[in-house]
């Protein structure tokens, strides 16, 4: 401890008191950050990160040496153990907040919501404060809750301005303060931005289920959304039928980028290649499986069939099919050995002579 630090009897007995129970703060302090990671992850709540520590002897030291009289027992200081839950947007705070209100006992009186300050130059401290406690643990403990923004200007606020030890000269002062303003609003828009993003899936859900797909754009959202209502699952029953084979599920998120290449804009659009080119599709699976006994078929043969009908037919051959399994699977100078047997295949089916 530093010999600056003069404390008298009172503030040297609850320094005592702290000596007598670190063991005990360091092991609330792991017990707790792990709950609190088991608490965010049951309800869902992704976090940048969930910190805690104990206050060290030499910091609290200092504290009783400025506030000591205040404090009539260890017990009184509530910020011996700290956790921070730092997240990637501003409403998220609300809803850490939320749920810790119900897993803990939270000390309103002495907890503090320093978002409410309106300062200029506030921004990195305002963060949410909760005071807890647990049945666990006979001392209260703080959390405290705020952004990845704010917490990365708080750090950096605190190296430039506070550890320095030398005052800031007030040009200084106004550009961090300007920093701060843009970080601010930063927080609030990527917020906006997420919920913004957030009403446009409900939006396109709904029109998905609705059916209206030519208002729906194809994306990745929107494909998911489309995949979830098994739009090839016909088509796979029946080319599973030649054989009575089994249909086992693959992911098919790799089409979304092959029908986008073959010039797709809308759910529509897919939805339009199925029902006119199923047919031509289920000619190409019977001629490949009809002299086989395989019994399993993957569920990506009819978005893949689908395809190659619509390539042949619209004129892409050998070079539009080897494009198709470069882009599903990654080059290969196979696939054009695959490109050559299917259009040689192909050329006998019917739906190529109409």
């Amino acid at each position: 401890m530093s010999q600056m630090i003069q404390l008298d009897a009172h503030a040297e007995m609850i320094l005592d008191e702290y000596r007598e129970h670190v063991s005990q703060f360091a092991e609330m302090s792991v017990t707790i950050k792990n709950r609190l990671n088991e608490i965010l992850s049951s309800a869902g709540i992704v976090v940048a990160s969930v910190e805690s520590r104990v206050k060290s002897e030499s910091s609290l030291a200092g504290k009783l040496e400025l506030k000591g009289a205040k404090y009539k027992s260890l017990a009184d200081i509530t910020d011996i153990v700290g956790l921070r839950v730092i997240t990637f947007y501003l409403d998220d705070v609300d809803k850490v907040a939320s749920v810790l209100e119900r897993h803990f006992q939270v000390d309103w009186e002495n907890s503090i919501d320093k978002r409410k300050i309106h300062e200029l130059d506030s921004f990195g401290y305002l963060s949410l404060h909760y005071v807890c406690s647990t049945d666990d643990f006979p001392y209260r403990f703080e959390i405290q809750m705020r952004t990845l923004l704010q917490h990365a200007w708080a750090n950096m606020n605190h190296d430039t301005g506070y550890k320095s030890g030398v005052e800031i000269p007030r040009e200084y002062v106004r550009t961090m303060n300007r920093l701060a303003g843009m970080l601010e609003l930063a927080d609030d828009e990527f917020s906006r931005i997420r919920a913004s993003l957030t009403d446009y899936r409900r939006r396109m859900q709904a029109l998905v289920a609705s059916g209206n797909l030519d208002d729906v754009p194809l994306d990745g959202d929107t494909f998911r959304s489309y995949l979830n209502l098994d739009p090839f699952e016909l088509l796979n029953r029946r080319i599973a039928s030649v054989n009575q084979a089994e249909i086992h599920e693959v992911p098919l998120m790799p089409y979304l980028a092959v029908f986008k290449g073959l010039g797709c804009k809308t759910l529509g659009d897919i939805n339009r290649l199925i029902k006119e080119y199923s047919d031509a599709a289920y000619q190409i699976a019977c001629y490949q499986i009809s002299l086989t006994d395989l019994d399993i078929i993957a569920s990506s043969v009819a978005p893949q069939d689908i395809c190659i009908a619509y390539i042949l037919k619209s004129g892409g051959g050998k070079a539009g099919i080897r494009r198709l399994f470069d882009e599903l699977n990654g080059p290969s100078e196979g696939h054009e050995i695959i490109a050559s047997m299917l259009l040689e295949q192909a050329k006998d089916l019917p739906f190529m002579n109409q």
